[in-house]
């Protein structure tokens, strides 16, 4: 009976190692199939076994040749449920640890599940990225006139109906960033359809501002404009680039909405 009981838990406890060891190999499913019915074979072929020999201090006998007092000895019992329990708390830890692994698996897929989710959604077609303008001038401290352009533009287009566009954290992070490809990497991480890049060149008071709409699924220009003038034409500068860019992705503007499109941040 003892030895039917080692060989349960013992069978268990490689079952469970099994499943953890053979897909780190990346074992075949059919080896951990052939593991499992050779461990359960073997379970009729332990009773046989323990029903027929019995463990003495000079080892294993045939149970009809021994007498009562050539079984193992009490003390060796107490060794024997030590060694069980051992096998039992091990087998245990090995079964937490799968549970853990493979709810830590299920978390990341569930994550990739989410991701591949909104990635296959259709992504708008009124939809735009403002990314960072870039300071061209000769003085970098102006590049608080840049980014200072870029969120009034993100608000300005942010407040027309219709149209999506990421906040400034998710724009501002591809700052900087001009890498063959990017256009793709924004469409796919913002979810929008076109870009909205420029710069901004300042000379004592002059001011040339250019801005240029990209379609991100090709990476060409829908249009690109330059807007020259005095630094306090700046704001007139995003009312216009604005207008294109609601024009371009032909926007339907009410009354209000395009009162509020030509308004300067100043009025």
């Amino acid at each position: 009976m003892n030895l039917a009981v080692a060989y349960a838990v013992v069978g268990w406890l490689l079952i469970q190692g099994a499943s953890i060891i053979f897909p780190t190999f990346e074992a075949p499913p059919w080896v951990m199939k052939v593991f499992v019915v050779v461990i359960v074979l073997g379970f009729p072929v332990a009773l046989v076994f323990a029903w027929a020999f019995e463990l003495t201090p000079e080892g294993m006998k045939l149970t009809e040749n021994i007498t009562p007092n050539e079984v193992i000895p009490q003390w060796s019992r107490r060794k024997f449920a030590a060694f069980m329990i051992t096998l039992a708390l091990l087998a245990a830890g090995l079964l937490a640890l799968r549970m853990v692994g493979t709810a830590r698996w299920a978390v990341r897929t569930g994550d990739e599940d989410g991701h591949r989710s909104a990635a296959s959604l259709p992504i708008p077609e009124k939809s735009i990225a403002v990314l960072p303008f870039v300071n061209m001038s000769a003085d970098k401290t102006d590049e608080y006139l840049s980014d200072g352009m870029t969120e009034e533009l993100i608000n300005v287009l942010a407040k027309v109906p219709g149209l999506r566009v990421p906040g400034r954290t998710s724009c501002f992070a591809f700052k900087g960033k001009n890498e063959d490809g990017i256009f793709h990497e924004i469409g796919d991480r913002l979810h929008v359809s076109t870009v909205l890049e420029g710069s901004l060149r300042k000379a004592g008071n002059k001011l040339r501002v250019t801005a240029q709409l990209v379609n991100v699924a090709d990476g060409y220009h829908l249009w690109s404009e330059d807007y020259d003038g005095d630094v306090k034409d700046i704001f007139a500068f995003q009312s216009n680039v604005a207008k294109r860019v609601v024009e371009a992705l032909q926007v339907k503007l009410g009354v209000e909405e395009k009162r509020a499109l030509a308004k300067k941040p100043t009025e």
